[in-house]
């Protein structure tokens, strides 16, 4: 057993050196695809955010412009009973004048 310890290269064997630096470099590329998967992430969680935002503000203004259509169409809708009452009237006026008339 002592043997195997013994025949165990140094850190400084060249060979010991280089699967550290192999090692290494597993590790910085893996570090390197999880903050490019992290960035991705970030900047896909954004344009979300930004086409909801965008989105809201679209069905937002299309309330807001059914809204008016709703206002501009109530009061036509008054004017035009305005308008029918007043010619009710104006019929029934004319129908009591002439009876007055007749008599």
């Amino acid at each position: 057993m002592l043997e195997r310890v013994r025949a165990k290269p140094g850190a400084d064997d060249p060979a010991v050196a280089e699967r550290r630096a192999a090692r290494q470099a597993v590790s910085t590329a893996r570090e390197a695809r999880l903050a490019e998967r992290e960035a991705a992430k970030v900047a896909e969680q954004t344009r979300e955010a930004a086409e909801r935002e965008a989105q809201q503000a679209a069905e937002q203004e299309q309330r807001l412009a059914q809204e008016a259509n709703e206002v501009v169409e109530r009061a036509q809708r008054a004017e035009r009973q305005v308008a029918l009452e007043a010619e009710q009237k104006a019929a029934r006026d004319a129908r009591y004048a002439a009876r007055k008339a007749r008599k």
